[in-house]
């Protein structure tokens, strides 16, 4: 099982959208760092490397060192990207 870390601009995220989407989101987040399980894709622009994991129209930034998982931003589709 991975750490997840919720950098404090993903929990700032995260508690601006719906309590329904919360928990989808954190569930999702929960069960990619227990399983691995969930639609992750690795950002070729970007240094260092990240990947988004997606939940719905939600997107998750994160990047991964080793056991931990750090949460970047929760960000809608149309933003995940700019």
């Amino acid at each position: 099982m991975l750490r997840v870390l919720w950098t404090p601009p993903a929990e700032k995220d995260l508690h601006r959208l719906a309590s329904k989407a919360q928990k989808r989101i954190v569930d999702a987040v929960d069960r990619f760092a227990t399983t691995g399980a969930g639609n992750v894709r690795h950002l070729t622009a970007t240094t260092p490397a990240e990947y988004r994991l997606r939940v719905g129209r939600w997107r998750v930034r994160f990047n991964r060192d080793g056991e931990t998982v750090s949460i970047l931003r929760v960000l809608a589709r149309d933003k995940a990207y700019r």
